[in-house]
């Protein structure tokens, strides 16, 4: 077990050198990746179990003593990220397929990256926890009828069908997860330590498909798509930090909001743009994979050496593996 645990930590502590790699290869030699195409959904739906596997009703505590705290990081994720891929879409003047696909990533909820960032970060870890929970639960309603909102003039989209494939890829896998941490918690605090793991190496095989279906036309499209992405992820963490400074918030909480709006369930985007969208729409939210793990660990490290709100964060703060 300790050996798995370590091969465990040495995946995810190394997932944007994998991603790179494996992107690499499936751009010059797609064939062998494009058949994971079509298991993306189940792929991402063991992802969002273990997303479960690591929540409790403690999680959701926060509702009833911060519930203004809460409602901010909320709103404001699914205010901002979705103007912000409508706009850069827009500013870029980018074909129907990737604008409708940078709408659905900003319309997607925040990711768990944004856990463990906040925690680097000397931020509001139990907020942000809270909040991405709360998200990825109101994530089939709010993600379906903003996208649809936003994108509907750009392409044509069945509501129905994407509010039930986020309900089937995200809700029921993650509730699954929470009825089994309540059921057996000793069997999951185990697997929690290689869960991680397996979700880490499902996310480098959904990116290398995407990359592999889309690889012809990634060749005229990478530096704007580049472009569009760094955008959308720069504007999103800028405006979540003062969004949250803005309403009263102290750096803490604020640092942590800028990681639940700057961060993003990036997989959740890929497999319902695969299944609903032009293959060519995954492509922003997977480069943003990528992208949103290096500018949130570059900003993490940088506020995690900075003193918060003139105090220092305790220095023996923990954080479970997958959060």
């Amino acid at each position: 077990m300790r050996y798995l645990e370590r091969l465990a930590q040495f995946i995810c502590k190394n997932m944007t050198l994998w991603v790179v790699i494996l992107s690499a290869i499936a751009f010059f030699y797609p064939a062998p990746f494009k058949p994971i195409g079509k298991y993306i959904s189940y792929l991402l739906g063991v992802i969002m179990l273990g997303m479960g596997l690591t929540m409790s009703l403690e999680d959701f505590r926060l509702v009833l003593t911060r519930p203004k705290d809460v409602f901010y990081g909320v709103f404001f994720r699914y205010l901002i990220m979705p103007l912000v891929g409508f706009g850069a879409a827009k500013l870029l003047g980018l074909p129907p397929a990737l604008a409708a696909g940078m709408v659905l990533l900003g319309a997607a909820p925040s990711g768990t990256g944004s856990n463990v960032m906040t925690y680097i970060a000397k931020g509001d870890t139990a907020l942000s926890i809270t909040v991405s929970s709360i998200n990825t639960i109101l994530a089939p309603v709010l993600t379906t009828y903003i996208f649809s909102f936003l994108a509907g003039s750009m392409i044509p989209i069945d509501v129905g069908a994407l509010l039930l494939d986020i309900v089937k890829i995200v809700l029921v896998p993650v509730a699954a997860g929470v009825v089994l941490h309540m059921l057996v918690p000793s069997l999951v605090e185990k697997l929690a330590k290689v869960v991680p793991a397996v979700s880490v190496i499902f996310i480098v095989a959904i990116i290398a498909s995407v990359v592999a279906l889309n690889s012809a036309k990634l060749a005229t499209m990478a530096f704007i798509l580049f472009v569009a992405v760094v955008i959308h992820n720069t504007a999103g963490l800028l405006l979540g930090y003062y969004a949250g400074r803005t309403v009263g918030m102290s750096r803490k909480k604020s640092r942590a909001i800028t990681f639940e709006i700057g961060m993003e369930n990036s997989g959740l985007a890929v497999a319902l743009a695969l299944a609903h969208l032009d293959p060519m729409a995954a492509l922003p939210a997977a480069v943003m994979t990528v992208w949103e793990y290096i500018a949130g660990s570059l900003l993490a490290s940088y506020w995690g050496n900075k003193p918060v709100d003139g105090i220092a964060a305790p220095a023996g703060e923990a954080i479970a593996a997958a959060k």
